[in-house]
Parts: C-alpha cells; sequence; structure tokens
C-alpha cells in the first residue's frame, strides 16, 4: 500500500497552486502577466500596490512556479513561467462565471450594464480579418501593443480613442479588444465610439486567449 504521507504531500503540492492564486491580488497579477512581463514597479502600478506588497505576491508566485524572472540590466523582469499558468488562469475563471453567481453581479458592479455591448467570437473575428472587412482597434496600453497585438489591430488606447475615431471610414466593421473578457478598456471603447455614431463590438476575450486558440499575432518595431 502507497505511503499515506507520500501522498498527503502530492496533494499538498497540488494544493500549493491553488494557493498561491487564491489571492485576488494575486489572481490580478497574473491577469497582467498574461499580456507580457513587467517589472515590479510598473506591476505595483498596474494592481494599484505597493511596491513591496507586489513583490511579496510575486515570492509567493514564484515558490508556486507560477512565475518566472528575468535580469534587464539592473532590473528585474517577472514573466508567467509557461503558457499553462495562462490557461490555469482562464480555466480558473471561467469556472468561477459558471458556479458563482455572484461573479456576475461583481462584473456589472466593475464593468458596467453590458446589454449594449455586442461581442465577437474569436473565431468570426479571424474570418472577418482575413477577408480584410473589419478594422481592429487594440485598447490596451500601448506597451502593450508593441510588446505583441492581433496581427492587423491598430493601436488604440483609450486616452486616444477620441482623435482614432475621426480616421474611421463611415460604415466601416470595428471591433475593439483589449486584456479578456472582464477587461473594461473594451467596453468603454464601444460605448464612445457608439457615443459618436460608430457601430462597434468587443472581442468576447483578449489578446492571450486569442494567441494561445493559434491565430495570428503580430510584434511591432
Amino acid at each position: 500500500m502507497a505511503d499515506r504521507a507520500a501522498k498527503d504531500a502530492l496533494y499538498a503540492a497540488f494544493g500549493s497552486i491553488a494557493k498561491a492564486l487564491g489571492n485576488g491580488h494575486r489572481a490580478e497579477i497574473v491577469d497582467v502577466l498574461a499580456q507580457g512581463e513587467r517589472s515590479v514597479d510598473a506591476l505595483s502600478r498596474e494592481v494599484e500596490q505597493s511596491v513591496a506588497n507586489t513583490s511579496q505576491h510575486l515570492q509567493v508566485l514564484a515558490r508556486a512556479g507560477l512565475v518566472r524572472t528575468r535580469r534587464d540590466g539592473t532590473s528585474v523582469r517577472y514573466r508567467l513561467a509557461s503558457d499553462d499558468v495562462a490557461s490555469l488562469w482562464e480555466e480558473l475563471r471561467g469556472v468561477a462565471a459558471t458556479h458563482l453567481a455572484e461573479v456576475e453581479v461583481l462584473a456589472t458592479g466593475y464593468l458596467g450594464d453590458r446589454s449594449e455591448i455586442e461581442q465577437i467570437s474569436a473565431a468570426e473575428l479571424a474570418e472577418r480579418l482575413a477577408y480584410g472587412s473589419v478594422t481592429v482597434l487594440d485598447v490596451r496600453p500601448r506597451s502593450e501593443y508593441l510588446a505583441a497585438h492581433i496581427r492587423g489591430a491598430r493601436p488604440a488606447p483609450l486616452d486616444e480613442m477620441a482623435d482614432v475615431a475621426e480616421t474611421i471610414p463611415a460604415g466601416a466593421e470595428v471591433v475593439a479588444y483589449c486584456r479578456g473578457p472582464y477587461c473594461v478598456y473594451a467596453d468603454d471603447a464601444v460605448r464612445l465610439l457608439h457615443a459618436r455614431g460608430i457601430a462597434a463590438r468587443r472581442l468576447a476575450t483578449g489578446l492571450p486567449e486569442w494567441r494561445r486558440a493559434g491565430y495570428p499575432v503580430a510584434v511591432a518595431g
């Protein structure tokens, strides 16, 4: 018979992954790192935590094997250990949305009323792009666009959206996307475009899900 202590240790190791992700701030850090690597200073600004607290959360994630580092000159940059970590986060988020009724209520509290926000699937967007019949706007911060973006997308950070809207041809089909299904940037972009009389939808997911599905991604510069 297998040793009970050995089995307990094995399952404790499995549980350490759940424990590392069992904190909202660490989950948000994983969500941000799914877009690309960051310094601890950049991460702390993104998640609105102190550098010290962000560093502690990163240490927990690193001990669980979910985050890795690389040195860039005098600074240290953090990234997810593999695409599997991003997939795990996507699955965890999906299970929560399916089985926790309060997720929809909380999402509405954060994102606002989405009844007027029409969504488009990654498969449909890929088809539209193949035919060249859609204008795709990447509304994430410009640094994230430069790191990687949907091939054919234009950079359109929210603070530049008013100027971008002026360049969109009349009658164009427009799709905005950001970091994922709970990223508010795309919703806000669609609302802003609607207010200017431009029909627009948002991608139902984000760049990480698009990339893992095997759809084309480009890097600027």
